[in-house]
């Protein structure tokens, strides 16, 4: 038996690259998407803002029925995910490396969905997938999830620093970063290809009783206010280093500060969870981020490297975020949905909403305000009001995430 479990565990590189890849294509693109079609061809932050929470609300219905599917595929499912995955390499190629032949906006949007759909497609099929590997290992859903969200955040890494550093020396940054990704894409495919067994030997679990489970319910609403905060920060990231900082060009490097803290904190909050569980692990990491946001209040023009310390600072608490809470939903979908599709199809779009709404309600706020994207004159009531959204509303979210999680009984 420790023969198998060692076996099992000498593939977990494999489900590292899977998810530095996923996490290439999720966050970063939110960053970055809306500023270089603002940028590139004029499309209004309250017009983009509203085509991606207009997708967001295409994924209600989506996610949810992409994880019905993937409880029924089977041993089909190596075959849906390579699928997916040459779909998700196509439609980032299309979002960045080509010259949008009809109205940039629906060019836009026409790509975005093609990338999110594959994207929470293959989420979905890999985070139900390690709810079948965590059983077969020691203390497997927390190990798995360590060396899963370690890969994931080194993706985000590696994706939000790309276009940065191409930038001085390629006339396409972004072009060149899309044909990098399908690379990374395909050697992600093989390597993880031995991995899909097509989930547990369970039928398949209704929705409702998923929803009916208490604790599910509760994790997937913890999930939702607690990762708000990240979603409003990351996107408001690149506007607030070139705009409130004042430092155009340092938005790669900061970003890869954040999320390199990110990843390699999460080995340390896994092993804190061990000893002290996982909520107490959790509020410990929420408390600080509150302490590490507000600090961000007091910065203003110039004030780079502070901002650089915070990066680091509060990178480090998001870690605990995203390897905990996965880590305890994955234990209580083997209890109550073991195949994890339609589980983690609800997980999905929980994830993805808080990215929409962030974009929805904070860049028309923006623009209301009078703040305009790559401008030197920003009013000041403008740069006032990207702070107050970047630092004070994640505050105040994650004021009310502690809230739910110290009522929340976890521990059961």
């Amino acid at each position: 038996m420790s023969a198998v479990i060692q076996a099992q565990a000498a593939r977990l590189p494999a489900w590292s690259l899977f998810g530095a890849v996923l996490s290439g294509a999720g966050l970063p693109i939110y960053i970055y998407a809306p500023k270089f079609y603002a940028d590139n061809f004029g499309i209004s932050l309250t017009l983009l803002g509203a085509v991606l929470f207009g997708l967001r609300l295409f994924d209600v219905v989506q996610d949810p029925v992409l994880g019905w599917v993937s409880e029924r595929l089977g041993k089909l499912r190596r075959v849906a995910v390579w699928f997916a995955g040459l779909v998700l390499a196509a439609s980032m190629y299309g979002l960045f490396a080509i010259e949008p032949p009809i109205g940039a906006v629906w060019w836009f949007g026409l790509t975005i969905t093609g990338l999110f759909t594959a994207f929470s497609f293959m989420s979905i099929n890999f985070y139900a997938e390690g709810v079948t590997k965590a059983s077969s290992m020691n203390d497997g859903h927390t190990r798995l999830a360590a060396w899963r969200e370690t890969g994931a955040l080194l993706g985000v890494c590696l994706a939000a620093v790309a276009p940065s550093v191409l930038e001085p020396v390629v006339d396409a940054p972004f072009a060149i970063f899309a044909v990098s990704f399908g690379l990374f894409v395909l050697a992600a495919l093989i390597w993880m290809t031995p991995e899909w067994t097509g989930g547990g030997t369970q039928d398949p679990t209704p929705i409702r009783a998923i929803l009916n489970d208490t604790v599910a319910k509760r994790l997937l609403i913890l999930a939702l206010v607690n990762a708000t905060p990240v979603a409003v920060s990351s996107t408001l990231f690149l506007f607030y280093v070139e705009s409130r900082l004042d430092a155009p060009g340092w938005e790669g490097p900061l970003l890869v500060l954040f999320f390199f803290a990110a990843a390699a904190s999460s080995p340390f909050w896994a092993r804190l969870s061990d000893r002290v569980g996982p909520k107490r692990a959790l509020l410990s990491a929420m408390v600080l981020a509150i302490l590490f946001y507000a600090c961000v209040l007091a910065l203003g023009a110039g004030d780079v490297w502070l901002f650089a310390i915070i990066c680091v600072l509060s990178g480090a608490t998001i870690g605990a975020d995203l390897t905990l809470l996965p880590a305890m939903f994955a234990r209580r979908m083997a209890q109550v949905s073991p195949n994890g599709g339609q589980g983690f199809g609800l997980w999905s779009l929980v994830s993805k909403f808080t990215l929409a709404f962030a974009a929805a309600v904070l860049l028309p706020i923006l623009q209301l305000a009078g703040f305009t994207s790559g401008a030197t004159n920003n009013p000041e009531t403008a740069l006032s009001t990207l702070t107050y959204l970047y630092a004070l509303v994640p505050c105040i979210l994650k004021l009310v995430a502690i809230g739910l999680l110290a009522a929340t009984p976890l521990e059961d």
